[in-house]
Order: C-alpha cells, then structure tokens, then sequence
C-alpha cells in the first residue's frame, strides 16, 4: 500500500475545494518533470472547470477581474498534467507540461529571484 494517497481534482469532487471570500483559491504551478515551481496565480470555480475542460491553466485575473487562459497571448501554454488540492483543501498544485517560459519576464520561472538570509 502506498503511504502517500494522491487524489485528484475532478468537476466532480471540486466541491471539497476551500475557496477565499473573495471565491479563489491559490493554485501553484509546477513542471511535471523537472518538479520546478513555474509560478502562483489564482483560480475561482468557473476558472478551474475551464481548466479541467480544455486541459490547459485558465486563471482568475484579480486586476483584470476576468479569465485569462495561460499562453493566449504568448503562445507559451499550461497542458494540464494533474491537479492535486493540499490537505486543507485551500491550495492547488497543477502539474504541467510548461511550452516556452512561464514568466512575462521570459524566465523559466517567476520565482528567481532570493531573498539573501540575514547574519546575526
């Protein structure tokens, strides 16, 4: 029996889902075979469905307050390889087959830049 259960999301069980007040939830993007974190963004129930349908990330815009799917204007798309929900059911993890760069700066990742730990 294996120790870690994985369970995936699916439009049926998005219901277990704990979306914010504001009804989004986190969702964190990782390459699928390199296990690099690509970047955060986040998602409402509409949003995720579109996800789950059309097997690429579309995300909320909280500035643009509108859908926005990953690589329509880039070309640099999400295909969906898995999406997983932690154990307080508040947080996504898509796992994707990232084409071109996932960051408007053209990086392979949004997180690349470090914070330089503080000496006592």
């Amino acid at each position: 029996m294996n120790p870690i259960e994985r369970i995936e999301i699916t439009p049926r069980n998005i219901n277990k889902l704990r979306f914010n007040k504001e009804g989004l939830i986190p969702a964190i993007v990782q390459d699928h075979k390199t296990k690099d974190v690509l970047m955060l963004a986040y998602m409402n129930a509409a949003s995720l469905k579109k996800t789950l349908k059309i097997g690429k990330t579309c995300f909320w815009s909280r500035s643009r307050k509108t859908f926005w799917v990953k690589g329509m204007t880039s070309g640099h798309f999400q295909f969906i390889k898995a999406v997983f929900y932690d154990c307080d059911c508040d947080t996504l993890l898509i796992k994707v087959r990232q084409v071109g760069v996932p960051c408007h700066t053209m990086r392979k990742t949004c997180f690349y830049r470090k914070i330089k730990a503080i000496k006592k």
